[in-house]
C-alpha cells in the first residue's frame, strides 16, 4: 500500500505562528542573536549563563527546550559594485573574496506538550502512529496561556542584554512554491531558503540526505558526560600563564568546530515531583539491592546526592540530550568529521558516542516542531544549572553596518641602511572613512 510522505510527517499545520503537531503539541520558535565569539568576558559569561536558568524555570511543565544551532561551510562574497571604490576598499574585498567561514543561524523552539501525552522512546515512531489530538489542546486558553510564558522567556533573555530574539512568523515557517520553510530546511539540510531541489532521505546505509552523507554523535548518557562543567572553559590557544583567555564551554562544539553540522540541545521540563517520587522509588530499590554489589551501592549514593541537592537546593530537575549532526558529500571526508567531533568532545572531557541504529528516530525529532517525540531513553537526568552548561552561547562575527570607521592595512617594518648604520621606519598605510 502506497503512503504519501505528507500523510506520515508528523507535523499537521502552520497557523498563528505556531507549529502544531498531529500529537497536540504546540511550537513557538524564535530567532536568536547571540554574542560574537571571543568577545565576553569570565563574569559576562557567568552573568549570561544565569540569564537561561532564569529564562527556562519561567517555561510551563511538560514543555520542551530546543536550540538548533546552524552552522553552515560558506565562502565570502565581495562586493565589487560599492560606490565606495576607493584602493583600500577594493584591496579589502579582493583579500576577503572567497574565504571560506561557518554561516551560523540560531533557533531556540518552545513546544508545549498536550497533558497526559505519552513519552516517546527508541522502540516506536510518532511516524507510524495516527491519533486524536487531545482535548487540550482545543482549549483556546491553553495556546494564550504558553504565550504568555514565552514572552516571559523572550523578555528574560533580552533583558540581559546579551541576547535578541524575533519570533518567526507563519511564512517564514511554512514553505512556499518557490521558497523553502524552517521545516523543509532542516528535511533536506538545505544551505539555502532559495533552492529548488527536493531530495531523498535514506538510512539503509547511514544518514543520507541527497548527495550529503551524515554522522550523528550523541551526549544522552551521563557515563559519558565530563565530571566538571561550568559557564565557560580557558581557550588554551589564547591564554598564557597569567591571563586565561574564556570561551564557551560548548564553543568546540559550535563555532570553533569547522565542518557543516548542526548542534541540537534539548530539555525537557517534566513535573518536577513526580521526578523526585520516582527518584525516591528508584533509591530505595538500590537500597535493598546494595549489599549485592558495590555497583548498585555507589548508584544508590549518586541517586540520594541528587534527591539532597534538589531539595536543599531548591533545584529544577530536568531531562537533557545533545547532539552533533555533521556531514559532506564527499564520503571519503566522513573519517576526517568524526575526528573532529570526537577531538571537539574530548576537549570538554565528554566521550562521543556515534549513532547508527538510533540516528533515524532522533533526526526525525529534531525537525522544528517534533521535539516532543524525542526518544526519552536517549536522556539523563540532570539540573538546570548544569544542563545550560551546554548551551552555545556565541556566533561567528557580524559586519558593522555603520558606513563611519578606521580600515587598516598591513604594517611592516622595513629597515634601511644609510651609511654606516641602519633606520627603522614604519610602513603601511589606514584611512577614515565616513563624518
Amino acid at each position: 500500500m502506497e503512503k504519501r510522505m505528507e500523510d506520515l510527517l508528523p507535523i499537521m499545520a502552520v497557523e498563528h505562528d505556531c507549529i502544531l503537531s498531529k500529537q497536540g503539541d504546540i511550537t513557538i520558535i524564535f530567532k536568536a542573536e547571540l554574542p560574537e565569539i571571543f568577545t565576553l568576558s569570565d563574569q559576562e559569561y557567568e552573568a549570561f549563563h544565569q540569564s537561561w536558568i532564569k529564562a527556562i524555570k519561567v517555561l510551563p511543565k511538560f514543555c520542551v527546550f530546543h536550540k538548533q544551532d546552524w552552522f553552515l561551510e560558506k565562502s565570502h562574497k565581495a562586493d565589487f559594485t560599492s560606490d565606495d571604490s576607493s584602493f583600500l576598499t577594493r584591496s579589502s574585498e579582493r583579500f576577503f573574496n572567497e574565504r571560506p567561514f561557518l554561516d551560523h543561524s540560531c533557533y531556540i523552539m518552545l513546544t508545549k506538550k498536550p497533558l497526559g501525552r505519552k513519552n516517546s522512546s527508541s522502540l516506536f515512531s510518532n511516524l507510524l502512529r495516527r491519533s486524536i489530538v487531545p482535548e487540550e489542546t482545543l482549549k483556546a486558553q491553553l495556546l494564550q496561556d504558553f504565550i504568555d510564558c514565552t514572552g516571559q522567556f523572550k523578555r528574560i533573555m533580552e533583558d540581559s542584554g546579551f541576547v535578541k530574539l524575533t519570533r518567526l512568523k507563519n511564512d517564514v515557517l511554512r514553505s512556499e512554491s518557490r521558497k523553502l520553510g524552517l521545516i523543509e530546511k532542516y528535511c533536506f539540510l538545505s544551505e539555502s531558503e532559495d533552492s529548488f531541489v527536493f531530495k531523498d532521505i535514506k538510512f539503509d546505509e547511514g544518514l543520507a540526505v541527497g548527495d550529503k552523507h551524515c554522522q550523528l554523535f550523541t551526549l544522552g548518557d551521563a557515563a559519558d558526560l565530563p565530571a566538571l562543567c561550568g559557564s565557560r572553559i580557558n581557550f588554551d590557544r589564547y591564554s598564557t600563564d597569567k591571563t586565561k583567555f574564556s570561551v564557551g564551554f560548548a564553543s568546540t562544539l559550535g563555532q570553533l568546530l569547522s565542518c557543516n553540522h548542526i548542534y541540537n540541545q534539548y530539555l525537557f521540563i517534566e513535573d518536577a515531583q513526580k521526578t523526585i517520587q520516582k527518584l525516591e522509588s528508584k533509591r530505595l530499590r538500590l537500597q535493598s539491592l546494595s549489599a549485592y554489589s558495590r555497583e548498585n551501592m555507589i548508584a544508590r549514593d549518586a541517586t540520594n546526592d541528587f534527591l539532597n541537592e534538589a531539595v536543599s537546593q531548591q533545584r529544577l530537575p530536568v531531562k537533557a540530550h545533545f547532539n552533533v549532526l555533521a556531514w559532506s558529500t564527499e564520503k571519503e571526508e566522513l573519517k576526517d568529521i568524526k575526528n573532529k567531533v570526537s577531538s571537539a568532545l574530548a576537549q570538554m572531557d565528554a566521550a562521543a558516542k556515534q549513532e547508527t541504529v538510533g540516528a533515524a528516530q532522533i533526526f526525525w525529532a529534531g525537525m522544528p516542531g517534533n521535539a516532543a517525540d524525542f526518544p526519552m531513553n536517549d536522556t539523563f537526568d540532570t539540573f538546570t544549572e548544569q544542563a545550560v552548561c551546554f548551551l552555545n552561547m556565541e556566533t561567528g562575527y557580524r559586519s558593522s553596518l555603520s558606513p563611519v570607521g578606521i580600515r587598516l592595512g598591513d604594517v611592516r617594518i622595513h629597515q634601511v641602511f644609510v651609511q654606516d648604520r641602519a633606520e627603522i621606519f614604519w610602513g603601511g598605510y589606514c584611512s577614515y572613512s565616513g563624518g
